[in-house]
């Protein structure tokens, strides 16, 4: 039996239906809870949403059955949700992407069972300028989060004598992901190749490490340098985003201290962990929205 409660969240009017549905079966974590952790998550997450299209990724049923992604912002929608429309040369048409600039609109988000958060690299007004560059980087087992961390310090040491400041984060599943803010203008055509010639480079110093190559034969043991993402038909997980485990874990910041540390404990949160250190440090990945960097010529 669907239940529903109103309550107005700044103002606006949302209805929340089935708040004590399990969405995470392996820890009893509810769509209730989900709700009050970006409730609680807000003040930093938002700053990281505004002004970029968001393609949702829902879990209506929870973490272990079927997902979709949805792109087109939903018809449904209250009319105070704002949208942003982006022409798509695959679709041959303009999708209309939800735009969270708001506490009301996370939570009407999050309502839908959109555990993840998955927002453009660039924002609606300059779509074809990133405003950064990520590689992601996922481990092929046996390796685990732990050679990610290496490979990250690798990845920084190529950036720091290009004057390239960079900011970790844990992916919320296996890896690491590496941010550079850039805040300049750019365009897909210069930070995809740039990013592959690190990951390529990477590859060649730490072959028995590193690979470059999307080829899942050859991740076995080595840690993927996802330069793929930085192209404007792709999402990347947002920082402080919930992630669809077996567990509600968050895709955090982290200092390059606790990279050294190489740590598997130190590199994994849990809602609750992130929200306590949410409520008692500042936002570390602040300086993506604010730094500006170029990048050298590949």
């Amino acid at each position: 039996m669907r239940t529903t409660v109103a309550v107005e969240v700044d103002g606006r009017r949302l209805e929340l239906s089935n708040l004590d549905k399990v969405l995470y079966p392996a820890v009893g974590f509810t769509k209730g809870q989900v709700i009050d952790y970006y409730r609680r998550a807000a003040p930093v997450l938002l700053p990281h949403l505004s002004g970029r299209p968001l393609t949702l990724k829902r879990y209506p049923n929870g973490v272990d059955e079927p997902y979709f992604y949805e792109k087109e912002c939903p018809r449904h929608r209250p009319e105070w949700v704002k949208t942003a429309g982006i022409w798509s040369e695959s679709s041959k048409r303009q999708i209309n992407y939800c735009l969270v600039e708001d506490l009301p609109t996370l939570i009407w988000a999050a309502n839908l069972a959109d555990l993840e958060l998955h927002p453009s690299l660039s924002r609606a007004g300059e779509i074809g300028c990133p405003t950064m560059v990520i590689f992601d980087l996922d481990p092929g087992a046996p390796a685990t989060i732990v050679e990610c961390a290496r490979v990250a310090l690798a990845l920084r040491e190529l950036l720091l004598p290009l004057g390239l400041a960079a900011f970790p984060k844990t992916s919320g599943s296996k890896g690491i992901q590496v941010c550079v803010p850039l805040n300049t203008p750019t365009s897909y055509a210069q930070t995809k190749p740039f990013a592959r010639a690190l990951a390529e480079l990477l590859q060649r110093r730490e072959p028995g490490l590193v690979v470059a190559n999307m080829a899942k034969s050859l991740r076995p043991g080595k840690v993927l340098v996802d330069w793929s993402q930085n192209d404007a038909g792709k999402t990347t997980v947002c920082v402080y985003s919930l992630r669809a485990r077996e567990r509600p874990t968050v895709s955090m910041p982290v200092t390059w201290e606790e990279v050294e540390r190489g740590d598997a404990e130190v590199l994994s949160f849990s809602s609750s962990e992130a929200l306590e250190r949410i409520e008692q440090a500042a936002d570390l990945f602040a300086p993506l929205n604010e730094l500006e960097q170029r990048l050298p010529p590949v």
